[in-house]
């Protein structure tokens, strides 16, 4: 039992009207192809007409050209011309008298050549990459604003320079630096304001209330100045003084008690 090679129906189920033009639909007749031998029904190339000359399996055509104008009919497997085969690479083993390798190996690689061009002139780095400059502060008179106005830089560069995200945050600080992109020159305030001495001193009055680990201020300007602002000197009386607090209890509390007044009766 034969079946249609592309409906895959029954060749005797399909309906036969051979040559029968006095019927509506004609049907074709079954077809059966040279190339492969199978069979194409009557309804499938009623269909699709191109299968009276052509198959579908081997895709040859019987006739000249059955594809409508501007198609190419499907190439066939036996009519592929063979690529014309291009001369083989020379081998390894080239003479050195060969004029092309004699050129290959004279001539340096590409990576060479680019290193030995010479290399443009570097920068200075002095101009590019300038110092900050140090700015002592001058409290409460100094400002951010003021300090953009006097060095004509931009108060946001200020603020990034020295990592100051708020403005009141300045008055804590004791200097702060003046950013080389956008100011080149000397610093307007280049010494501290109360002067060395002054600055001496205070930084002789924190280190003595760290190490006597006292926090009142008075006290130690009082040590320091008894011992003209010698550091180790104000430490040894400080701690003197708590040593005979401690050995003498009693007279230490009556010192720190006022004396009072006597009465009418005497």
């Amino acid at each position: 039992m034969e079946s249609c090679c592309t409906c895959a129906k029954l060749l005797s189920a399909v309906p036969r009207y051979d040559d029968d033009i006095s019927s509506e639909k004609s049907f074709f007749s079954d077809r059966r192809l040279e190339c492969c031998g199978r069979v194409i029904c009557g309804i499938c190339i009623h269909n699709n007409v191109r299968f009276n000359t052509y198959c579908p399996y081997c895709q040859i055509s019987s006739s000249s050209s059955a594809l409508p104008p501007g198609l190419k009919d499907p190439p066939s497997y036996a009519s592929i011309d063979a690529k014309p085969q291009e001369p083989p690479p020379p081998p390894y083993t080239q003479s050195a008298d060969d004029p092309r390798l004699r050129s290959s190996l004279q001539s340096p690689p590409q990576s060479e050549k680019s290193s030995q061009l010479p290399l443009p002139p570097p920068h200075e780095k002095e101009e590019e990459e300038a110092q900050d400059t140090l700015h002592f502060l001058h409290q409460p008179h100094d400002t951010i604003a003021s300090l953009s106005l006097r060095y004509n830089v931009p108060a946001s560069a200020i603020r990034r320079a020295n990592r100051l995200h708020s403005d009141h945050l300045l008055a804590g600080r004791r200097t702060i630096v003046i950013p080389g992109t956008h100011y080149k020159g000397p610093g307007l305030s280049p010494r501290p304001v109360e002067g060395e001495e002054e600055e001496r001193k205070a930084r002789a009055l924190r280190r003595w209330m760290v190490r006597c680990k006292v926090a009142d201020y008075d006290v130690g300007l009082l040590y320091l100045a008894q011992a003209g602002y010698d550091l180790e000197a104000a430490v040894e009386a400080y701690l003197a003084d708590k040593a005979w607090e401690r050995a003498h209890p009693l007279e230490a509390a009556r010192r720190g008690k006022k004396k009072k007044g006597r009465g009418f009766g005497g």
